[in-house]
């Protein structure tokens, strides 16, 4: 099978795309670089350079790969600089969208397979685990863009025939993530405490969030393959780990034996988040197999090697 992944230079979209790869597929990567790295991408994938919010140079990528599935990875991901800019969040994460899949349309391209967030879409929490029928009440543009391209490619399947399945990730983490750019809270801990330093923790600590191990994304991906029946599913573990559970156990496997710094909490964060992903169980036969401390283990070990 023909695969275009956007954003395969990054964090996610590089390992997803090895993991095609493996399976025997062709791979095409669209990527602009800004903050994925030459060096994530696969060695035996076409790459093209370019932005998606340049509809000339999306439809030439299609023009000259002409792929059957889009994986859509790129996006602009930081919660905050959305907040800050809106307008720029959505001209990559829903203009962005919107010119990749008419290119879809002129070439032919029949199923996407579409990253959305499975805690910034479903705002304040009305119930945990939050299932994929909770509502919808984004708190920030970027969780608006998100579901906003949730609804487009409704539309595009109903009017124009595509096929789609979006998988709604948690907090995804694992080797690449940078700590410097636009990373999680497992990155950023891990870089500092490996360096002897103490992280920052907004509020008491006790925020939940729900931590994914990224060849556990992977492996959803792979099984995106076989389920384009125009549905969403959360990836995620289903487990609630909170600021200082994380903290703690990564300081335990790092040897860092100081305490964390303290701040206020930041304002219009998530008190709680995590998903239910029954759905994904029963549907896609997907089950994270990572327990959070083999991931943290894995992360620590890449990250211990750039050093090496």
């Amino acid at each position: 099978m023909k695969i275009l992944v956007t954003g395969g230079a990054g964090f996610i979209g590089s390992q997803v795309a090895e993991g095609y790869l493996a399976e025997g597929h062709k791979v095409a990567i669209l990527d602009n670089l800004s903050s994925g790295k030459k060096e994530n991408l696969p060695h035996s994938a076409q790459f093209f350079k370019g932005d998606i919010r340049d509809r000339e140079r999306v439809f030439e990528v299609f023009k000259e790969f002409q792929p059957e599935v889009l994986n859509h990875h790129a996006a602009q991901i930081d919660v905050r600089k959305s907040v800050e800019n809106p307008v720029f969040d959505a001209e990559i994460n829903i203009l962005g969208l919107l010119n990749l899949l008419e290119a879809c349309v002129r070439f032919e391209t029949k199923r996407v397979v579409y990253v959305s967030s499975g805690g910034a879409i479903y705002g304040v929490p009305q119930y945990l685990p939050t299932d994929e029928e909770h509502p919808k009440q984004p708190l920030s543009p970027y969780g608006i863009a998100k579901y906003t391209g949730e609804l487009y490619l409704h539309f595009y399947a109903e009017v124009k025939g595509l096929k789609y399945i979006t998988l709604r990730y948690s907090n995804v983490y694992g080797p690449r993530q940078d700590p410097a750019g636009e990373a999680g809270v497992v990155a950023i801990f891990s870089h500092l405490m490996l360096k002897g330093e103490a992280p920052k923790i907004f509020g008491d600590g006790n925020q939940t969030r729900d931590y994914v191990f990224v060849e556990d994304v992977v492996l959803a991906n792979l099984l995106a393959l076989k389920h384009f029946d125009n549905q969403a599913f959360n990836i995620a573990t289903g487990k609630a780990t909170s600021v200082n559970e994380l903290f703690s156990l990564l300081g335990k496997l790092c040897h860092f034996f100081g305490k964390p710094v303290y701040l206020p909490e930041r304002p219009g964060e998530l008190k709680e988040s995590v998903l239910d992903i029954k759905k994904a169980k029963k549907l896609l036969s997907w089950q994270p197999k990572f327990s959070l401390e083999e991931g943290l283990r894995k992360t620590l070990l890449w990250l211990k090697s750039l050093k090496g």
